[in-house]
């Protein structure tokens, strides 16, 4: 269900959950509903289920699960995207997606889609256009499929607003946001995003597409380093002044080791990893940086240039048209870069000047890192492992001279 800003298609939605934990006849019921952040769920939807929930005789409510427990035994719990680990292992007898045009893609085909299957569970999307994205894809798959139900409700066919509200509202907004918002256009750009024409040009030139990486060169890598939280690596290739952008992977709660795994399982000659400056940092449990834990696991960094996140994301912006990507190993980190947009305020009505910060963050910071590292990677330098072999030096002075300290003590 695609509609227009305040048309109550949340409010709806929780009731047809709440409905649907009451009367359901399988033994333990699970219901949920999901929003792209864990406090959007609490904010947005848990005052609707305890307020349509609370005539129910036995109904129980736990607020720190954010959890409704049904006198026959079901469930209804609230759950956010940005964590979607926290979902695996679980079963639904059916769930809500609300704003899915602001979730991962993933999170739908691998984690939930699954978790449906045994009990034959449903599963209702919502929200207001954000492009042509993943909620696009599966608007347009159910207009035409018999076994989905699908709509699409235009505030200026609703009635749900009066004319005068409209076009006062028209008013304040650009016509891409009134379109996106109100109209329920697919076609308006996205509203702050900061390489949406970069990359709408890379699509009309055909430069995403299938682009094999060349044995020939090496292929170097841009990572954005997560603590406890999602690390995300592009690999590219240069030729000239062709950057070729052959693959992404981005993954969560995992340590160094797993991507390394990762890296050992591709088949590419890598040339040099650039990590984000603060991967020189040493870290409180283990006392080492991951500069040197990537070296013991035979990763080669090189650390990018520090700068300003304006400057990382003007990088991208000037980069970005030298750019090839491959459409299928790239899907995911292309979406993030389509989605990465500035905060906007809604009291200001106006965008902030820094990025929003959700799934598409990791990405597009990786990206920046790719941009920066560009301009090191197209100058030749005499010695490639120069820049790790100092860090080992440095490290191995650091070990020396503490345990010196210690002796002397």
């Amino acid at each position: 269900m695609v509609a227009h800003r305040r048309a109550g298609k949340t409010v709806a939605c929780v009731a047809d959950l709440v409905l649907s934990a009451l009367f359901c006849k399988k033994q333990e019921g699970r219901f949920a509903y999901i929003a792209p952040q864990y406090n959007q769920a609490k904010d947005v939807a848990w005052a609707y289920v305890k307020r349509l929930a609370a005539d129910i005789p036995g109904i129980g409510f736990n607020e720190s699960e954010l959890r409704a427990d049904f006198p026959n035994g079901a469930r209804l719990r609230l759950y956010g995207a940005d964590n979607p680990d926290r979902l695996r292992g679980l079963y639904f007898d059916g769930c809500l997606l609300d704003e899915f045009a602001d979730m991962r893609p993933s999170v739908w085909g691998e984690i939930i889609r699954p978790m449906l299957m045994d009990r034959k569970g449903w599963a209702a999307f919502i929200g207001t256009p954000r492009g042509r994205n993943a909620l696009f894809q599966i608007y347009d798959r159910a207009r035409t499929d018999p076994d989905w139900f699908s709509l699409l409700l235009k505030a200026s066919e609703s009635g749900l607003i009066s004319p005068e509200e409209i076009e006062a509202t028209r008013r304040e907004l650009s016509p891409e946001q009134f379109a996106q918002e109100l109209e329920c256009s697919f076609e308006a750009a996205i509203q702050g995003a900061y390489w949406g024409r970069e990359l709408a040009a890379a699509e009309r030139q055909g430069r995403i597409t299938e682009v094999p990486h060349e044995p020939l060169l090496p292929v170097h890598t841009a990572w954005d380093l997560g603590v406890g939280d999602s690390t995300a690596i592009w690999f590219f290739q240069v030729h000239g002044k062709e950057i070729r952008v052959v693959d992404f992977y981005e993954n969560h709660g995992h340590g160094l080791p797993h991507y390394a795994a990762v890296l050992a399982e591709k088949p590419y000659r890598y040339g040099d990893h650039w990590l984000p400056h603060d991967a020189k940092v040493k870290e409180l449990g283990t006392g080492r940086t991951r500069v040197e834990t990537l070296i013991s696991l035979n990763v080669r960094p090189r650390i990018v240039p520090a700068h300003k996140l304006e400057d990382g994301i003007n990088a991208a912006r000037a980069t970005l048209p030298l750019m090839w990507f491959d459409n299928f190993r790239c899907a995911e980190g292309l979406e993030a870069l389509r989605q990465y947009r500035q905060e906007y305020d809604d009291k200001a009505r106006d965008f902030k000047d820094r990025p929003r910060h959700d799934w598409t963050s990791h990405s597009a910071d990786a990206m920046r890192y790719l941009a920066m590292a560009y301009r090191e990677v197209t100058t030749p330098h005499t010695d490639p492992d120069a820049a790790a072999r100092e860090e080992m030096i440095r490290a191995q002075q650091d070990r020396i001279k503490q345990a010196r300290n210690r002796r002397s003590a």
